[in-house]
């Protein structure tokens, strides 16, 4: 099948069904059939990690990947429910409305509704960079800590016990308190779904070997563990005997409404504004992750606005369907992906499937224990906790593990939206810091070439009249006093210069401060009967410079290369008397 070109139509429906094809249709109906049996249970457990009724997950599950499909860009994106995205949503929506309320549904669908809304307007406004907000380190330490998080609000669930959590002390007092409270058989099925969800696949591949049966019982293995759980719990009675089952779940789809807006307080949305910046990044950040992974390795492309919006539109869905904030799954974008998913029409007919599912199979869950939903959360989340990246980024930086340090403990210690947040603000103040005291080289010329280089690493020859300088950052207002202190420097310790060369090969940009940094520069030289020079400035840098009061009363030149500038200049003070 043709790849299709990237796009910036809002709706991506066209470049890939115009190509269309029944061999394709077979390839995603088997992908999409692969993906429902790892959904349905996946959907059933994150609601449940999100403070939502079960059934939301299902209503997760189908109209915002009817939407994403028309306005995504990746061939084998897999959307809805996610572990990081639901608990970020239950601890944003915990902070303002007691969860178990019908007013803390509502809220969940308005906080995916100012998610959505913020994606779409990104998109919109092509904002795709802000992705950079959120440096590797940073995520990494608040993925990992959020996975803890995850793990620690199910317990209660597998114990059989109530253990609120809104940080890691609360968690820990809470739980020595119900310590003695743990309900026997509540446990036993907890860690008999665990130890079946953990080893069952690695058991079943050694006894099916190959063929789509292995494939199925596999890749479907948490759905078999489900529905096992669920005739052992209608067989044996375990409601009865006091473990906690999910109960009548409603059969059929809500109607498509706003939630009640006028219910919710100016306050409740002042108080979301924030969290749902913070899931709308990371949700785009994680999305475009997955999405740029799996494309390699089919060689396609993937728009990243395309992608912001089409996840902004299903936010939107998911608030108008009476669920929670959605984003990328890369479990069921990997399994979707080698299952053989072709295009986006995977996703159309896994929203059919589970369609069919809430419609009519809902019956069939109701003896389904939730300490089996949370032994699914609890394998789930094994993809999250990134131990060895705080190893990997101390031995290379321990500025950022710093940052990721701090991000992990704030996280776990306080709130995810404070973990976050100081993660994100963290990583600004170390670029800002790093690129306030710039890497600045004295460079000479490289024997027998044109090639000017650093005269503390390589053995160069400098000339005594002539010193070059070279700012390896663009010249900003964060750095612009640092170059004025280390030219003033330069000069104190070598007075026979008589011309100043700025090498600006790594100067991309140069903002107000940054020329009047080069103005008092400028001035300062020529007080002393110094010229200063510019060499090797980029074209987009000059057509800023041109005009400028600056450029007009430059004391030296503009050279194209900074070898130029050192013959030129030389040679003119070797004649001067």
């Amino acid at each position: 099948m043709k790849i299709p070109k990237v796009s910036n139509r809002l709706f991506m429906l066209w470049p890939w069904l115009k190509g269309y094809s029944r061999p394709v249709l077979a390839a995603d109906a088997v992908a999409a059939a692969v993906v429902t049996l790892l959904l349905i249970p996946q959907a059933l457990a994150y609601a449940l990690l999100a403070g939502m009724p079960p059934v939301t997950g299902l209503y997760a599950s189908v109209l915002p990947l009817l939407v994403y499909a028309l306005m995504g860009s990746s061939m084998s994106l897999a959307v809805g429910p996610a572990a990081l995205r639901s608990i970020m949503s239950m601890a944003a929506v915990a902070a303002v409305v007691a969860p178990g309320t019908a007013s803390f549904v509502v809220v969940s669908g308005v906080l995916a509704l100012m998610v959505g809304g913020l994606l779409l307007l990104m998109g919109l406004l092509r904002m795709g960079f802000v992705a950079g907000f959120l440096s590797h380190p940073v995520l990494a330490g608040f993925v990992t800590a959020s996975g803890l998080l995850i793990a620690m609000s199910q317990l209660g669930h597998v114990m059989g016990v109530q253990l609120p959590l809104s940080n890691v002390w609360v968690f820990a007092h809470t739980l020595w308190g119900q310590a003695m409270q743990v309900h026997g058989l509540t446990l036993m099925v907890g860690l008999a779904a665990w130890a079946a969800l953990a080893w069952g696949p690695r058991l079943v591949s050694a006894l099916v070997k190959g063929g789509w049966a292995n494939k199925v019982l596999t890749k479907a293995w948490p759905l078999w563990v489900m529905l096992m759980a669920v005739g052992a719990s209608a067989a044996a009675g375990w409601a009865a005997q006091g473990v906690a089952v999910v109960g009548h779940i409603p059969q059929g789809l809500p109607a498509l409404a706003l939630p009640l807006l006028s219910e919710v307080p100016a306050s409740v949305w002042g108080t979301l504004l924030l969290p749902a910046v913070l899931i709308a990044l990371l949700t785009f950040v994680e999305q475009v992750s997955v999405a740029q992974t799996l494309a390699a390795r089919r060689r396609e492309k993937v728009n990243v606005n395309a992608e912001m919006r089409a996840m902004g539109g299903a936010n939107v869905a998911a608030g108008l369907s009476g669920a929670f904030a959605v984003g990328a799954s890369f479990s069921r974008s990997v399994v979707a992906h080698q299952a053989g998913a072709q295009t986006p029409m995977a996703g159309l007919l896994t929203a059919l499937l589970v369609l069919g599912v809430a419609l009519w199979l809902t019956p069939v869950l109701h003896h389904l224990p939730l300490a089996v939903l949370a032994a699914i959360i609890l394998v789930a989340i094994g993809g999250l906790l990134d131990w060895r990246s705080f190893a990997k980024t101390w031995r290379y930086s321990k500025a950022d593990f710093a940052a990721q340090l701090l991000t992990f403990g704030i996280t776990l210690g306080v709130d995810l939206v404070s973990g976050l947040m100081a993660g994100v603000v963290a990583s600004l103040m170390l670029h800002i810091w790093h690129s306030s005291r710039p890497h600045i080289a004295t460079v000479g010329n490289v024997p027998g070439t044109e090639h000017y280089r650093n005269v503390l690493r390589h053995a160069v020859t400098t000339q005594p009249h002539v010193l070059g300088l070279r700012p390896d950052e663009s010249l900003f207002f964060a750095n612009a006093r640092f170059l004025e202190d280390h030219v003033a420097n330069a000069m104190a310790q070598q007075p026979q210069v008589r011309h100043v060369v700025l090498q600006c090969t790594a100067v991309n940009d140069i903002d107000a401060s940054g020329l009047q940094s080069l103005e008092v520069i400028q001035q300062r030289l020529q007080d002393t009967g110094v010229a200063l020079h510019l060499s090797e400035v980029k074209g987009p840098v000059m057509d800023r410079l041109q005009g400028t009061d600056f450029l007009k009363g430059l004391t030296g030149q503009v050279f194209l290369t900074h070898h130029q500038a050192v013959q030129a200049l030389e040679s003119e003070a070797s004649q001067a008397p």
